[in-house]
């Protein structure tokens, strides 16, 4: 059950446990606040009082559930999940938010975002940008049936073709996993605070031009560093430069080589690039 949960959800272990966390507490905060509630009805016990309390349950409960999720870091999805409830209960459904994915090469990170919003409502993954014909990433896309947009460094850096095509595909967001262009004025222009990054190392340290790959990887190992990470962050129009909006760290060993540590990277990307794709997504939506 709690597997299925998982799935359903796309959690991890512990998210899982924070959110059923919030529930059973969010529940019993619910159940406290209505019998407070109901002693200032007057109504004895009885059939009115007990339709009485349900309604006041019904109408309080989402407020609780929102209120002991903040704490647990969870506000997001409890966001998500009531809104979702409330499309349901109503017929009325909010358009989907539309990402496209940029990516040069074979799209791990990208095929692990495809999963995160396979069954969401809210947020679908609509377009698979890429600027390498035979990329790895252009076969998920296929197999994800999603389409694709394949692009020229003439058309990326000295035309604006493809923002119009961008907007006529209905794209809001743009989330880039391993897309090694710059990202010109333009596109930052067209989606601005809706560009985000993934950086395989703890900036400001090791980004900038080159910086990608198996490069950052042997310079942190060669400058001896003891711990590297990922960084996820909003574009702008320099390098590795835009807003930091999270990082997770890993340690680096004295045995660790540039293959070792890109393995732990990798973890730490596919664990958390979905999941703050989301949060972000949730938080700009309920503005």
């Amino acid at each position: 059950m709690l597997q299925k949960l998982k799935q359903k959800w796309k959690v991890n272990g512990l998210q899982l446990t924070l959110i059923l966390c919030t529930f059973a507490i969010g529940g019993s905060l619910c159940g406290f606040l209505g019998r407070k509630l109901m002693g200032f009805t007057g109504i004895g016990k009885g059939p009115i009082w007990l339709i009485t309390y349900i309604i006041v349950l019904t109408i309080i409960w989402p407020l609780c559930v929102l209120m002991v999720s903040v704490p647990f870091g969870q506000f997001a999805f409890f966001k998500n999940y009531l809104v979702k409830m409330w499309a349901r209960l109503t017929g009325k459904k909010r358009p989907a938010t539309s990402i496209a994915i940029f990516a040069s090469g074979a799209g791990s990170n990208a095929q692990k975002i495809i999963e995160h919003f396979r069954l969401s409502e809210t947020i679908k993954v609509a377009l698979i940008v890429c600027n390498k014909p035979g990329a790895g990433v252009l076969q998920i896309a296929e197999k994800e049936k999603i389409p694709s947009l394949i692009i020229n460094r003439e058309q990326f850096f000295k035309e604006d073709s493809y923002i119009p095509q961008l907007k006529l595909e209905g794209i809001d967001f743009i989330v880039l996993a391993g897309f090694l262009w710059k990202i010109p004025g333009a596109l930052v222009q067209a989606y601005p605070n809706k560009i985000v990054n993934i950086h395989p190392a703890l900036l400001p340290k090791y980004g900038g031009k080159g910086m990608y790959g198996q490069h950052v990887h042997e310079a942190v190992i060669a400058a001896g560093e003891t711990e590297s990470g990922i960084t996820i962050h909003y574009v702008d129009e320099l390098y590795d430069h835009g807003h930091i909006i999270f990082q997770a760290k890993c340690d680096v060993t004295s045995t660790d080589t540039a293959h070792t540590l890109a393995q732990k990277i990798h973890r730490l990307e596919h664990e958390h690039y979905p999941r703050v794709v989301a949060d972000l997504l949730y938080l700009q939506n309920r503005r």
